[in-house]
């Protein structure tokens, strides 16, 4: 899995009108249904809130904020390459937005993208820092496909001390950005060993071959503990069940998530069996809310398969590792691309990433 991970692919596959999503409508059963707050999107993608907004980003990289009676644009970042940007507001109100790398695998990233931006309502963006430039100097020494110093950022949170998250699906690390644009890598995130699912074709090693698969840092949000949290994606053969959530001690420098060994130094594994994972949410009392693309996984949405997404309540168990999880509005979204709860506990997702769709409130 490379730079782009596979999602500059998707975005191409679907741009180019070889994928149609439908959005969703309001619907119910599982005991949870979906409340459209925005509608008649393009592409919603990033979402977070402040008080009682709202706020969401849409495939041309503008940034809006609604409190359900008017919605404003809070402004349009450069260097989407057709993919939204990933958004965080910090506890003053103030929203961060985050572009990946953007255009064809392999190429330079467009101007603006993989950059992370904050915005100013009224008036234009300000690059807080330019992350494939960073990456360009700090290598992925874990690396398994392409140049181990691509980078397409693709999480991000903004903390409470005024700095930001973000995690990096082709670099696959989490950095901290200061607000003079200042980077340091939190943690690196190692490969796993997989075994290649069925139904991939003559080209695809044989279904149950052992395959190092990248991580694909996708995610990160903090937990209502203070912890730092990173979900992965996973790269080829994107094998189900294999993405895992990883749980990071804060202020930690260098740090290592290592499959082979997940209950050693500061990153530990907090949660395992998830698949495609592209968002996480820290809801209250310890509580995770949990965006997969596709739950059949990526790659098997990119071969034309199911766009079925999936919404999860992860819930904390024993000795700081993840208990039960619980699936919200089940079979209900298309190709989700974000989560956000705000303060009084109330989770709203985002989606299909590509063409029509909406920001909800989930009810459940």
């Amino acid at each position: 899995m490379g730079v782009r991970t596979r999602i500059a692919a998707l975005a191409a596959l679907a741009l180019a009108g070889s994928v149609l999503v439908a959005g969703q409508a309001e619907a119910g059963g599982n005991h949870s249904s979906l409340k459209p707050v925005a509608s008649g999107l393009n592409g919603p993608r990033g979402v977070s809130t402040w008080a009682n907004k709202v706020i969401y980003s849409v495939t041309d990289g503008s940034v809006y904020v609604t409190d359900g009676r008017r919605t404003l644009k809070l402004g349009t970042v450069p260097g989407t390459g057709g993919f939204p940007p990933a958004i965080d507001t910090n506890k003053w109100g103030t929203t961060y937005a985050l572009t990946g790398a953007g255009g064809e695998p392999g190429q330079p990233p467009v101007p603006g993208g993989a950059t992370l931006y904050r915005m100013r309502y009224g008036k234009a963006p300000v690059k807080v820092a330019d992350i494939g430039k960073y990456q360009s100097h700090d290598p992925d020494p874990y690396n398994q496909a392409d140049s181990p110093t691509e980078s397409n950022p693709f999480g991000v949170a903004a903390l409470s001390d005024g700095t930001v998250l973000v995690s990096d699906a082709a670099n696959n690390d989490l950095l901290r950005v200061w607000p003079n644009g200042h980077v340091k890598t939190v943690a690196r995130l190692k490969p796993r060993t997989v075994k290649v699912p069925a139904g991939l074709g003559n080209e695809a090693p044989p279904a149950g071959t052992p395959f190092v698969a990248e991580a694909v840092a996708t995610s990160v949000t903090v937990g209502s503990d203070g912890y730092w949290y990173v979900g992965e994606l996973r790269g080829f053969p994107a094998t189900p069940g294999t993405s895992q959530i990883w749980r990071i001690k804060p202020g930690s420098v260098g740090a290592v998530c290592d499959p082979v060994k997940p209950t050693k130094g500061n990153c530990k594994r907090y949660a395992d069996g998830y698949t495609s994972i592209v968002d996480l949410a820290g809801g209250p009392h310890g509580t995770l809310a949990v965006v997969e693309l596709a739950k059949a996984s990526w790659l098997a949405f990119e071969s034309g398969g199911s766009t079925i997404g999936g919404l999860f309540l992860q819930y904390p168990g024993k000795h700081h590792t993840a208990g039960y999880k619980r699936e919200l509005v089940k079979n209900q979204l298309n190709l989700p691309g974000g989560a956000a709860f705000n303060r009084w506990g109330q989770l709203y997702v985002a989606g299909p990433v590509f063409g029509p769709g909406a920001v909800y409130r989930v009810r459940y």
